[in-house]
């Protein structure tokens, strides 16, 4: 799935088939319930999952549990705007 096509799923219900956790988190982010994308991320313990994880934290916002996150994911915080990282996130997972 690419870039595009993910942000069109968004108009859906659901989420599409066969999304990883990475997506569907990211997906119910796009859709607003961030709650949702946080049960999403919860379930995920890989790296990728702790990525998206920091990324939920920092929007709530919520710096120390997301600083957390980032080192979970052994990626430095990121300091670019919420939607830049919602993008390159989604872009990586996307292809990944």
């Amino acid at each position: 799935m690419d870039l595009e096509s993910f942000r069109a799923s968004v108009a859906r219900a659901e989420p599409p088939e066969g999304l990883s956790l990475p997506l569907q988190t990211l997906w119910w982010d796009a859709k607003g319930d961030w709650s949702r994308a946080h049960e999403c991320a919860q379930l995920d313990e890989t790296p990728s999952g702790s990525a998206v994880h920091a990324y939920l934290h920092r929007k709530e916002p919520d710096p120390a549990n997301a600083r957390y996150w980032y080192n979970r994911a052994d990626r430095p915080v990121v300091t670019t705007s919420l939607d830049a990282e919602w993008e390159a996130l989604a872009i990586e997972f996307c292809q990944g």
